[in-house]
């Protein structure tokens, strides 16, 4: 893995209360970049591969409808977790987060991922 992408990864950790997991994923094939769970019995990879067909049934709208927009991120809440789905600008990726919803600010919590994908966006 690429040391940017361990560093984001590592970034999220530190910087996110209530940090469950992380993955970035390739929107046209499903491969995973990389992926980071602090729980053993989550795995992002397996939760990016599900959630790449929400991302793509999405798209897949959008075009329906005739809407000219992107898609900015996909907020998903649980009982006890949020899971944000962040495509990138050009859309040839998307980076997975899950956090615990009684630990983690939903506001902060964006522009902490904000902040720290800046720094891989230009070299993915």
């Amino acid at each position: 893995m690429s040391d940017f992408l361990q560093d984001f990864q590592n970034d999220l950790k530190e910087n996110i209360n209530g940090f469950i997991a992380v993955s970035v994923t390739e929107v046209e094939t499903g491969m995973s970049y990389c992926s980071l769970s602090l729980n053993p019995n989550f795995d992002p990879e397996l939760a990016s591969a599900y959630n790449l067909e929400v991302v793509k049934a999405k798209l897949s709208a959008i075009k329906a409808l005739g809407l000219d927009q992107k898609i900015n991120d996909i907020l998903i809440t649980l009982t006890d977790q949020i899971h944000i789905i962040d495509v990138s600008e050009d859309g040839k990726y998307f980076i997975y987060l899950a956090v615990d919803s009684t630990k983690a600010n939903l506001g902060l919590t964006r522009a902490t991922l904000s902040k720290f994908k800046k720094d891989i966006i230009s070299k993915l």
